[in-house]
């Protein structure tokens, strides 16, 4: 999406994108909020807003920032679970905006439902980027209890192979640390269904990883699949 009216010059609209950035940057009073006006009346200005945004409308841009920015806030702040690092990806939610709105369209999805998904992804590519993933919860430790030696890029290469819903279960439970409970919310399923996800991620995570030659000993992978088996 250009965030520009058309027929702006291109130094036009790198002002306005750094005019943007600038302004989210400097907001800094973020604070948690799960109230969201779902009046008729807000669902016609947002939807107005949204589409003028589309066009280019800076001001609309801004104006959605406002509204939401703390939703935002609020909810990636549960999946990082650091105010700082929430503060940083809530900005980087809303710089990402200009560049995928065109992607929303009302198809009976209020916007917001949209962009809480967006903050999600947003959200969890951060975590990704910046923990190590701790190996010994997803294929336990060794008999003696140590933790095995496995190379971390490995596993991130064998998490990539799962299918969606596997990896991103898989890595809610084990790298963030959500319940089952709390995966089956985020991700609109049921509890049972998350189990089964979990079940069959971490078994195919275990697979790859054998066909690798990095998983652990068989006296060591039993062991890992008991603690698997009781989490």
């Amino acid at each position: 999406m250009d965030t520009c009216a058309p027929g702006a010059s291109p130094a036009r609209c790198d002002a306005l994108r750094r005019e943007l950035r600038s302004a989210i940057g400097a907001d800094t009073g973020f604070r948690c909020s799960t109230t969201i006006d779902g009046s008729p009346q807000a669902a016609r200005l947002i939807n107005l807003a949204v589409e003028r945004a589309k066009q280019g409308d800076e001001e609309a841009l801004r104006w959605l920032y406002v509204r939401f920015s703390h939703n935002i806030y609020g909810y990636v702040r549960s999946i990082v679970r650091d105010d700082h690092e929430a503060e940083d990806v809530t900005q980087h939610v809303f710089t990402k905006l200009m560049t995928t709105l065109d992607k929303y369209t009302d198809r009976g999805v209020p916007f917001i439902a949209w962009l809480l998904r967006l903050a999600r992804n947003v959200a969890i590519d951060h975590l990704r980027a910046n923990r190590v993933i701790p190996v010994s919860e997803v294929i336990g430790r060794e008999a003696a209890g140590e933790p095995p030696t496995v190379d971390v890029m490995t596993v991130r290469e064998a998490l990539a192979t799962l299918p969606r819903d596997q990896r991103e279960v898989v890595f809610l439970r084990h790298v963030v640390g959500l319940t089952p409970g709390e995966i089956a919310e985020r991700m609109g399923r049921s509890e049972g269904s998350i189990h089964g996800l979990h079940h069959r991620g971490r078994r195919s995570l275990q697979r790859e990883l054998t066909r690798s030659a990095l998983a652990p000993t068989a006296t060591a992978r039993r062991a890992a699949e008991h603690k698997l088996a009781a989490a």
